[in-house]
């Protein structure tokens, strides 16, 4: 299974929880692992590498310098938010799928039924977690066509053959300065402005889960979520916004499989029965 991450220095703790996750759940006998960055170290790879099994591999992709130049960019969303959407041009050639999630994810159920799901002629699969008004407002912000959804960029499965035939860096640089006042959620506001016509919309509940889908959910009576609900059917629980369950401040519903999963992680690191 070919898995792709993006990330800086100060990311690799979270990324080592998100992986020991997929580790123990994911389903795979084996990860490609491939790590879009501009800053990590030799020293950070053999770090990263300590996690993993001996069949695991895990490759560092560093980005040209100047590649995202100019593109908006804040404490919040540096410029590697940007890499995963210039992924197909910056992989292998010889890949032709890869799974991309962010490290604020936690993986409960096997990536397997997602990871070979057939693209159907999409160029990626991902979640929407707005309502259709909502969807509205985006359509007129970002010049989208009427029925485009609002993506969320947390976990996309990457179809790298198609995308590669259209995708062009200058076509996201020509967005980026183009709406760059209305951007709100820089990454997530391109990707669906330029791919989410050509987008698969996943089940939220199953590969995005979230603290707010989670509560608007279990309040609705034709589905009254509960979390044993998310312990047997969530592939992926995407711990956005903030707080998060790392930080004092939080208190949203799901950090009970954050805390699980960490305490798992502990367990095996001191060699003791999980």
């Amino acid at each position: 299974m070919n898995l792709l991450f993006s990330i800086n220095q100060k990311f690799i703790p979270l990324w080592q929880q998100c992986m020991a996750t997929i580790l123990r759940h994911g389903g795979a006998d084996r990860y490609d692992i491939y790590v879009l960055h501009s800053d990590l170290t030799g020293a950070d790879a053999m770090q990263m590498r300590q996690i993993l099994r001996p069949a695991d591999r895990c490759t560092l992709v560093q980005v040209p310098d100047g590649l995202f130049e100019g593109f908006p960019e804040s404490s919040r969303y540096p410029l590697q938010i940007y890499y995963r959407l210039a992924a197909p041009l910056l992989l292998p050639d010889t890949l032709g799928r890869v799974l991309y999630l962010d490290v604020d994810t936690v993986v409960l159920n096997s990536l397997e039924p997602l990871y070979t799901s057939d693209f159907a002629g999409s160029a990626f699969m991902a979640c929407s977690h707005t309502t259709r008004f909502l969807d509205r407002i985006n359509q007129v912000r970002l010049g989208l066509d009427e029925g485009v959804r609002y993506l969320n960029s947390g976990v996309l499965m990457l179809n790298l053959a198609e995308l590669r035939r259209t995708l062009r860096l200058e076509d996201i640089r020509a967005y980026a300065e183009k709406y760059k006042k209305r951007l709100i959620l820089p990454d997530q506001d391109i990707l669906t402005a330029l791919f989410g016509d050509r987008a698969l919309v996943l089940d939220s509940r199953i590969y995005n889960m979230t603290d707010r889908l989670y509560i608007r959910c279990s309040a609705t009576p034709s589905e009254k979520l509960s979390l044993d609900w998310v312990r047997r059917n969530t592939v992926v629980i995407h711990y956005l916004g903030k707080p998060k369950p790392w930080q004092k401040s939080y208190i949203g519903p799901l950090g009970v499989f954050y805390q699980e999963e960490l305490a798992l992680t502990g367990a095996e690191q001191n060699g003791e029965e999980a």
